[in-house]
Protein backbone atom coordinates (compact mmCIF):
# COMPACT_ATOMS: atom_id res chain seq x y z
CA UNK A 1 0.00 0.00 0.00
CA UNK A 2 1.77 3.24 -0.64
CA UNK A 3 1.17 4.38 2.99
CA UNK A 4 2.79 1.92 4.56
CA UNK A 5 5.90 2.15 1.50
CA UNK A 6 5.74 6.27 3.08
CA UNK A 7 5.85 4.99 6.44
CA UNK A 8 8.55 2.31 5.86
CA UNK A 9 10.92 4.62 3.56
CA UNK A 10 10.68 7.62 6.48
CA UNK A 11 11.57 4.93 9.19
CA UNK A 12 14.19 3.57 7.13
CA UNK A 13 15.64 6.91 6.65
CA UNK A 14 15.59 7.80 10.32
CA UNK A 15 17.11 4.48 11.23
CA UNK A 16 19.56 4.67 8.40
CA UNK A 17 20.83 7.70 10.12
CA UNK A 18 21.23 6.71 13.40
CA UNK A 19 23.18 3.56 11.63
CA UNK A 20 25.65 5.47 9.98
CA UNK A 21 26.01 8.10 12.86
CA UNK A 22 26.91 5.22 15.34
CA UNK A 23 29.42 3.22 13.08
CA UNK A 24 31.42 6.90 12.08
CA UNK A 25 31.01 8.25 15.63
CA UNK A 26 32.47 4.41 16.80
CA UNK A 27 34.98 4.51 14.21
CA UNK A 28 36.21 8.38 14.89
CA UNK A 29 36.04 7.45 19.01
CA UNK A 30 38.43 4.93 18.07
CA UNK A 31 40.95 7.46 16.28
CA UNK A 32 40.11 9.79 18.89
CA UNK A 33 41.90 7.61 21.74
CA UNK A 34 45.36 8.38 19.96
CA UNK A 35 44.76 11.49 18.01
CA UNK A 36 43.50 14.66 19.73
CA UNK A 37 41.93 15.72 16.02
CA UNK A 38 39.72 13.27 16.26
CA UNK A 39 37.96 13.88 19.13
CA UNK A 40 38.05 18.12 18.37
CA UNK A 41 36.00 16.40 14.81
CA UNK A 42 33.28 14.83 16.97
CA UNK A 43 32.73 17.32 18.79
CA UNK A 44 32.34 19.96 16.22
CA UNK A 45 30.51 17.67 13.55
CA UNK A 46 28.11 15.77 15.28
CA UNK A 47 25.29 17.17 15.24
CA UNK A 48 25.43 19.21 11.63
CA UNK A 49 26.80 15.44 10.25
CA UNK A 50 23.54 13.53 11.73
CA UNK A 51 21.13 16.71 10.77
CA UNK A 52 22.42 16.79 6.98
CA UNK A 53 21.99 12.93 6.57
CA UNK A 54 18.76 12.77 8.04
CA UNK A 55 17.26 15.98 5.85
CA UNK A 56 19.28 14.27 2.75
CA UNK A 57 17.96 10.68 3.60
CA UNK A 58 14.04 12.15 4.41
CA UNK A 59 14.29 13.80 1.07
CA UNK A 60 14.79 11.14 -1.32
CA UNK A 61 12.30 8.96 1.12
CA UNK A 62 9.40 11.49 0.49
CA UNK A 63 10.57 12.38 -3.18
CA UNK A 64 10.25 8.78 -4.19
CA UNK A 65 7.02 7.67 -2.17
CA UNK A 66 5.09 11.05 -2.32
CA UNK A 67 4.04 10.55 -6.12
CA UNK A 68 3.24 6.80 -5.74
CA UNK A 69 0.76 7.95 -2.84
CA UNK A 70 -0.31 11.02 -4.18
CA UNK A 71 0.00 10.48 -8.21
CA UNK A 72 2.73 11.81 -10.23
CA UNK A 73 1.98 15.54 -10.67
CA UNK A 74 0.00 16.24 -7.46
CA UNK A 75 -0.91 19.06 -5.88
CA UNK A 76 1.69 21.30 -3.81
CA UNK A 77 4.55 19.16 -5.94
CA UNK A 78 6.57 22.33 -6.53
CA UNK A 79 5.85 23.42 -3.36
CA UNK A 80 7.22 20.23 -1.67
CA UNK A 81 10.20 20.73 -3.67
CA UNK A 82 10.86 23.88 -3.23
CA UNK A 83 11.09 23.01 0.98
CA UNK A 84 13.08 19.79 0.33
CA UNK A 85 15.42 22.04 -2.02
CA UNK A 86 15.34 24.88 1.00
CA UNK A 87 16.05 22.60 3.95
CA UNK A 88 18.75 20.72 2.15
CA UNK A 89 20.70 23.37 1.49
CA UNK A 90 20.25 24.45 4.87
CA UNK A 91 21.73 21.62 6.34
CA UNK A 92 24.96 21.39 3.84
CA UNK A 93 25.61 24.97 4.32
CA UNK A 94 25.77 24.16 8.27
CA UNK A 95 27.92 21.14 7.83
CA UNK A 96 29.78 22.77 5.61
CA UNK A 97 30.61 25.70 7.60
CA UNK A 98 31.22 23.66 10.90
CA UNK A 99 33.95 21.33 8.54
CA UNK A 100 35.39 24.92 7.90
CA UNK A 101 35.50 25.85 11.43
CA UNK A 102 37.05 21.72 12.52
CA UNK A 103 39.95 22.92 10.45
CA UNK A 104 39.94 26.30 11.13
CA UNK A 105 40.36 24.75 14.95
CA UNK A 106 42.87 22.39 14.26
CA UNK A 107 45.55 25.33 12.88
CA UNK A 108 44.64 27.10 16.02
CA UNK A 109 45.23 23.94 18.23
CA UNK A 110 48.33 23.85 16.70
CA UNK A 111 49.64 27.16 16.72
CA UNK A 112 49.50 28.18 20.60
CA UNK A 113 50.10 31.51 21.99
CA UNK A 114 50.78 30.88 25.62
CA UNK A 115 54.37 30.16 25.11
CA UNK A 116 57.16 32.11 25.44
CA UNK A 117 58.12 32.66 21.74
CA UNK A 118 54.85 33.24 19.95
CA UNK A 119 55.15 35.81 17.32
CA UNK A 120 54.01 32.78 14.31
CA UNK A 121 51.59 31.54 16.89
CA UNK A 122 50.12 34.60 17.38
CA UNK A 123 50.48 35.75 13.55
CA UNK A 124 48.55 32.38 12.60
CA UNK A 125 46.23 32.98 15.35
CA UNK A 126 44.76 36.36 13.73
CA UNK A 127 44.91 35.41 10.00
CA UNK A 128 42.55 32.89 11.00
CA UNK A 129 40.28 34.28 12.93
CA UNK A 130 39.58 36.62 10.18
CA UNK A 131 39.36 34.10 7.73
CA UNK A 132 36.77 32.39 10.13
CA UNK A 133 34.47 34.89 9.70
CA UNK A 134 34.97 35.77 6.08
CA UNK A 135 34.16 32.12 5.83
CA UNK A 136 31.05 32.32 7.51
CA UNK A 137 30.29 35.05 5.49
CA UNK A 138 30.68 33.55 2.13
CA UNK A 139 28.66 30.01 2.94
CA UNK A 140 25.83 32.14 4.23
CA UNK A 141 25.87 34.14 1.06
CA UNK A 142 26.46 31.60 -1.09
CA UNK A 143 23.41 29.36 0.67
CA UNK A 144 21.30 32.17 0.46
CA UNK A 145 21.95 32.96 -2.98
CA UNK A 146 21.53 29.38 -3.75
CA UNK A 147 18.17 29.69 -1.98
CA UNK A 148 17.37 32.66 -4.14
CA UNK A 149 17.92 31.42 -7.43
CA UNK A 150 15.32 28.35 -7.08
CA UNK A 151 12.43 30.57 -6.79
CA UNK A 152 10.77 31.75 -9.75
CA UNK A 153 10.51 35.61 -11.04
CA UNK A 154 14.43 35.63 -9.53
CA UNK A 155 15.59 36.48 -12.71
CA UNK A 156 13.96 38.97 -13.82
CA UNK A 157 14.55 40.71 -10.27
CA UNK A 158 18.20 40.05 -11.04
CA UNK A 159 17.99 41.75 -14.34
CA UNK A 160 16.42 44.90 -12.70
CA UNK A 161 18.93 45.08 -10.14
CA UNK A 162 21.67 44.90 -12.66
CA UNK A 163 20.15 47.34 -15.12
CA UNK A 164 20.30 49.95 -11.82
CA UNK A 165 23.50 48.62 -10.54
CA UNK A 166 25.66 51.86 -10.93
CA UNK A 167 22.85 53.82 -9.05
CA UNK A 168 22.83 51.22 -6.46
CA UNK A 169 26.38 50.62 -6.21
CA UNK A 170 26.65 54.79 -5.92
CA UNK A 171 24.49 55.06 -3.08
CA UNK A 172 25.68 51.84 -1.15
CA UNK A 173 28.98 53.51 -1.77
CA UNK A 174 28.34 56.57 -0.34
CA UNK A 175 26.22 54.96 3.07
CA UNK A 176 28.57 52.80 3.79
CA UNK A 177 31.88 54.14 3.20
CA UNK A 178 33.23 53.87 6.56
CA UNK A 179 31.54 50.16 7.05
CA UNK A 180 33.76 49.42 4.13
CA UNK A 181 36.56 51.11 4.38
CA UNK A 182 36.93 49.07 8.31
CA UNK A 183 35.97 46.07 6.62
CA UNK A 184 38.91 46.46 3.99
CA UNK A 185 41.24 47.42 6.82
CA UNK A 186 40.29 44.83 9.13
CA UNK A 187 41.58 42.39 6.07
CA UNK A 188 44.71 44.26 5.80
CA UNK A 189 45.24 44.25 9.33
CA UNK A 190 45.03 40.36 9.26
CA UNK A 191 47.41 39.84 6.33
CA UNK A 192 49.28 42.80 6.40
CA UNK A 193 51.08 41.25 9.78
CA UNK A 194 50.93 45.19 11.73
CA UNK A 195 49.04 43.96 14.73
CA UNK A 196 48.33 39.96 15.96
CA UNK A 197 46.20 38.80 18.62
CA UNK A 198 48.22 39.37 22.34
CA UNK A 199 50.16 41.61 20.85
CA UNK A 200 51.29 44.44 23.55
CA UNK A 201 50.43 47.68 22.13
CA UNK A 202 50.37 51.45 23.40
CA UNK A 203 47.45 53.22 21.90
CA UNK A 204 45.90 56.24 22.69
CA UNK A 205 48.44 56.61 25.55
CA UNK A 206 47.07 53.18 26.74
CA UNK A 207 48.72 49.93 27.48
CA UNK A 208 47.28 47.06 26.61
CA UNK A 209 47.04 43.59 24.82
CA UNK A 210 45.22 43.03 21.30
CA UNK A 211 42.29 40.63 22.49
CA UNK A 212 40.16 41.02 19.08
CA UNK A 213 40.60 41.34 16.04
CA UNK A 214 37.05 41.94 13.36
CA UNK A 215 36.43 42.94 10.18
CA UNK A 216 35.34 46.02 11.43
CA UNK A 217 37.06 46.83 15.08
CA UNK A 218 39.80 45.87 17.11
CA UNK A 219 39.40 45.77 21.16
CA UNK A 220 42.36 46.15 23.20
CA UNK A 221 42.67 44.91 26.61
CA UNK A 222 43.93 47.81 28.85
CA UNK A 223 46.52 46.66 31.73
CA UNK A 224 43.72 47.54 34.15
CA UNK A 225 41.29 45.17 32.55
CA UNK A 226 39.26 48.20 30.63
CA UNK A 227 38.39 47.47 27.16
CA UNK A 228 39.57 50.21 24.33
CA UNK A 229 37.66 49.14 21.15
CA UNK A 230 39.23 50.73 18.47
CA UNK A 231 37.81 50.87 14.41
CA UNK A 232 40.14 49.03 12.41
CA UNK A 233 41.04 52.09 10.23
CA UNK A 234 42.82 53.40 13.57
CA UNK A 235 45.70 51.14 13.33
CA UNK A 236 46.09 51.96 9.41
CA UNK A 237 45.80 55.56 9.47
CA UNK A 238 47.31 56.55 13.47
CA UNK A 239 50.69 55.58 14.55
CA UNK A 240 50.89 53.47 17.34
CA UNK A 241 53.33 51.48 19.84
CA UNK A 242 53.50 47.72 19.12
CA UNK A 243 56.02 46.15 21.40
CA UNK A 244 55.90 42.67 20.12
CA UNK A 245 56.66 43.28 16.24
CA UNK A 246 59.30 40.86 15.59
CA UNK A 247 60.16 39.61 19.03
CA UNK A 248 58.25 39.28 22.75
CA UNK A 249 62.02 40.51 24.45
CA UNK A 250 61.85 44.12 25.56
CA UNK A 251 64.68 46.35 26.96
CA UNK A 252 63.65 48.78 30.38
CA UNK A 253 65.53 51.19 32.26
CA UNK A 254 65.19 52.44 35.81
CA UNK A 255 66.40 56.12 36.77
CA UNK A 256 67.69 56.98 40.55
CA UNK A 257 68.44 60.85 41.68
CA UNK A 258 70.94 60.50 44.08
CA UNK A 259 73.35 61.81 46.46
CA UNK A 260 77.20 62.81 44.71
CA UNK A 261 79.20 60.50 47.25
CA UNK A 262 77.27 57.77 45.37
CA UNK A 263 79.60 55.02 44.43
CA UNK A 264 78.45 53.48 41.43
CA UNK A 265 81.15 50.84 41.46
CA UNK A 266 79.50 48.93 44.77
CA UNK A 267 76.24 49.88 43.05
CA UNK A 268 76.73 48.32 40.13
CA UNK A 269 78.44 45.29 42.49
CA UNK A 270 74.50 44.72 44.11
CA UNK A 271 72.43 44.78 40.88
CA UNK A 272 74.69 41.68 39.62
CA UNK A 273 73.82 40.53 42.94
CA UNK A 274 69.77 41.16 42.04
CA UNK A 275 69.99 39.76 39.30
CA UNK A 276 71.27 36.55 39.97
CA UNK A 277 68.30 35.88 42.76
CA UNK A 278 65.39 36.49 40.10
CA UNK A 279 64.30 34.83 36.77
CA UNK A 280 62.81 37.66 35.55
CA UNK A 281 65.95 38.72 33.75
CA UNK A 282 67.01 36.87 30.75
CA UNK A 283 70.51 37.38 30.92
CA UNK A 284 70.88 39.29 28.05
CA UNK A 285 71.88 42.84 29.03
CA UNK A 286 72.37 44.18 32.49
CA UNK A 287 74.14 48.22 33.14
CA UNK A 288 73.91 50.86 35.60
CA UNK A 289 75.92 53.75 34.20
CA UNK A 290 75.67 57.62 35.29
CA UNK A 291 74.04 59.17 33.16
CA UNK A 292 74.23 63.01 34.87
CA UNK A 293 75.46 64.80 36.80
CA UNK A 294 73.98 68.43 37.06
CA UNK A 295 71.36 70.02 39.35
CA UNK A 296 72.56 68.43 43.01
CA UNK A 297 71.92 65.28 41.76
CA UNK A 298 73.67 62.32 40.48
CA UNK A 299 71.12 60.46 37.54
CA UNK A 300 71.80 56.71 37.78
CA UNK A 301 70.52 54.30 35.54
CA UNK A 302 70.15 51.19 35.20
CA UNK A 303 68.77 48.84 31.97
CA UNK A 304 67.77 45.38 32.27
CA UNK A 305 66.10 42.87 29.75
CA UNK A 306 63.24 40.41 30.15
CA UNK A 307 61.39 37.79 27.83
CA UNK A 308 58.32 39.64 27.59
CA UNK A 309 56.73 43.40 28.84
CA UNK A 310 54.90 42.10 31.63
CA UNK A 311 57.86 40.64 32.92
CA UNK A 312 60.30 43.14 32.37
CA UNK A 313 57.45 45.47 34.46
CA UNK A 314 58.02 43.08 37.69
CA UNK A 315 61.57 43.21 36.99
CA UNK A 316 61.91 46.70 36.86
CA UNK A 317 59.69 47.02 39.65
CA UNK A 318 62.01 44.21 41.93
CA UNK A 319 65.47 46.56 40.86
CA UNK A 320 64.14 49.25 41.66
CA UNK A 321 62.93 48.65 45.07
CA UNK A 322 66.15 46.27 46.22
CA UNK A 323 68.19 48.94 45.08
CA UNK A 324 66.28 51.39 47.42
CA UNK A 325 66.61 49.02 50.28
CA UNK A 326 70.81 48.69 49.72
CA UNK A 327 71.10 52.44 49.86
CA UNK A 328 69.11 53.01 53.28
CA UNK A 329 71.03 49.98 54.45
CA UNK A 330 74.40 50.01 53.61
CA UNK A 331 75.05 53.48 51.75
CA UNK A 332 72.96 56.19 53.52
CA UNK A 333 75.30 58.78 52.89
CA UNK A 334 74.35 58.70 48.56
CA UNK A 335 70.52 59.20 49.31
CA UNK A 336 69.55 62.64 48.33
CA UNK A 337 70.05 65.36 50.21
CA UNK A 338 68.80 69.09 49.79
CA UNK A 339 72.06 70.93 51.29
CA UNK A 340 70.98 74.85 52.94
CA UNK A 341 73.58 76.82 54.28
CA UNK A 342 72.88 79.51 56.87
CA UNK A 343 73.88 82.72 57.57
CA UNK A 344 73.38 84.91 60.65
CA UNK A 345 71.82 88.13 60.52
CA UNK A 346 74.30 91.15 59.57
CA UNK A 347 74.67 93.27 62.44
CA UNK A 348 72.81 97.20 61.46
CA UNK A 349 75.55 99.66 61.04
CA UNK A 350 76.25 102.21 63.58
CA UNK A 351 75.05 106.11 63.41
CA UNK A 352 77.94 108.59 63.39
CA UNK A 353 77.94 111.89 63.36
CA UNK A 354 79.23 113.12 60.11
CA UNK A 355 82.69 114.33 59.40
CA UNK A 356 83.68 117.58 59.08
CA UNK A 357 85.04 118.95 55.68
CA UNK A 358 88.56 119.19 54.94
CA UNK A 359 87.90 123.01 54.54
CA UNK A 360 87.11 123.33 58.13
CA UNK A 361 90.11 121.62 59.37
CA UNK A 362 92.21 124.44 57.74
CA UNK A 363 90.04 127.38 59.24
CA UNK A 364 90.62 129.84 61.93
CA UNK A 365 89.58 127.83 65.21
CA UNK A 366 90.29 124.35 63.98
CA UNK A 367 92.98 122.73 64.50
CA UNK A 368 94.24 121.23 68.17
CA UNK A 369 96.20 123.35 70.39
CA UNK A 370 96.66 126.64 68.08
CA UNK A 371 92.86 126.71 67.69
CA UNK A 372 92.22 126.57 71.02
CA UNK A 373 94.60 129.62 71.95
CA UNK A 374 93.10 131.75 68.75
CA UNK A 375 89.48 130.79 70.35
CA UNK A 376 90.49 132.44 73.76
CA UNK A 377 92.47 135.23 72.11
CA UNK A 378 89.04 136.20 70.61
CA UNK A 379 86.47 135.10 73.36
CA UNK A 380 88.14 136.57 76.39
CA UNK A 381 88.16 140.35 77.79
CA UNK A 382 89.91 142.23 76.09
CA UNK A 383 92.29 144.77 77.97
CA UNK A 384 91.75 148.60 77.08
CA UNK A 385 95.14 150.30 77.00
CA UNK A 386 95.62 154.30 78.08
CA UNK A 387 98.10 156.43 77.19
CA UNK A 388 99.57 159.37 78.90
CA UNK A 389 96.74 162.16 78.81
CA UNK A 390 94.89 162.28 81.92
CA UNK A 391 92.00 163.97 80.56
CA UNK A 392 89.98 160.95 79.66
CA UNK A 393 88.52 160.76 76.38
CA UNK A 394 84.77 161.41 75.89
CA UNK A 395 84.52 158.52 73.17
CA UNK A 396 86.43 155.61 75.49
CA UNK A 397 84.52 156.54 78.58
CA UNK A 398 80.90 157.04 76.86
CA UNK A 399 81.36 154.65 73.70
CA UNK A 400 83.86 151.89 74.99
CA UNK A 401 86.40 153.02 72.02
CA UNK A 402 89.31 150.45 72.06
CA UNK A 403 92.75 151.19 71.84
CA UNK A 404 95.15 151.63 69.04
CA UNK A 405 95.07 147.75 68.53
CA UNK A 406 91.20 147.60 68.14
CA UNK A 407 91.01 147.08 64.42
CA UNK A 408 87.23 148.57 64.70
CA UNK A 409 88.82 151.81 65.56
CA UNK A 410 89.31 154.67 62.77
CA UNK A 411 92.64 156.65 62.96
CA UNK A 412 93.00 160.01 62.14
CA UNK A 413 96.22 161.09 59.91
CA UNK A 414 97.90 162.05 62.77
CA UNK A 415 97.68 158.52 64.46
CA UNK A 416 94.83 159.55 67.18
CA UNK A 417 91.81 157.26 67.54
CA UNK A 418 88.63 159.02 65.73
CA UNK A 419 86.18 156.74 67.63
CA UNK A 420 83.94 154.88 65.13
CA UNK A 421 81.45 152.97 66.93
CA UNK A 422 81.15 149.63 66.95
CA UNK A 423 78.24 148.11 64.54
Amino acid sequence: MPWIQLLISVAAAVVLTFVVSAVVGLVVGLVAKKKEWAAALVERMRRPFRWTLLVVLLTIALRTSLPALLGSPYAGDDVVAQLFRVAVIVVVAWFVGALALFFEDLGLARYRIDTADNRIARRVRTQVLILRRLTMVVVVVIAAGAILLGFPGVEAVGASVLASAGLVSVVAGLAAQSTLANVFAGIQLAFSDAIRIDDVVVVEGQWGLIEEITLSYVVVHIWDDRRLVLPSTYFTTTPFENWTRRNSELLGDVELDLDWRVDPGAMRDELDRILERTDLWDRRTKVLQVTDATGGWVRVRVLVTAKDAGTLFDLRCLVREDLVSWLHRVSPQAVPRTRVQTVEAEPEPTTRRPSRSTSESGGLFSGENAGSERTQLFTQAIPVQRDADPEPRPYAATMGAEDERDPHVDRSFDGRPTGRPDR
